[in-house]
């Protein structure tokens, strides 16, 4: 891949440069104006509480639910179900009861 082509495609990923080594070291403090005023632009307000694993997404907090334990106990049941009938045919193909 070209240089360009990554440069691109991690655009939207890397900040832009804002804070030159010039206006950092200058020492007065009034070449941050454009840094400050990049910031100041970020979104504030209150950190959404961080929720990691199957426990925390779908048995804990708001989204609390017993879907994952039906879908589980289902989808065991049908994989249970397809290799039993899958037995019964391999009984029936050479001799019939």
């Amino acid at each position: 891949m070209h240089a360009s082509l990554i440069r691109r495609q991690l655009g939207g990923l890397i900040p832009p440069k804002i804070a030159t080594p010039k206006l950092v070291s200058g020492g007065s403090g009034a070449g941050l104006g454009p840094l400050v005023d990049f910031y100041s632009k970020l979104p504030k307000g209150q950190v959404t509480e961080r929720v990691s694993g199957i426990k925390g997404r779908f048995f804990n907090g708001k989204n609390a639910s017993g879907a994952p334990l039906v879908g589980l106990i289902a989808g065991l049941f049908a994989i249970g179900y397809t290799i039993d009938y899958n037995m019964h045919l391999k009984h029936h193909k050479n001799h019939a009861h």
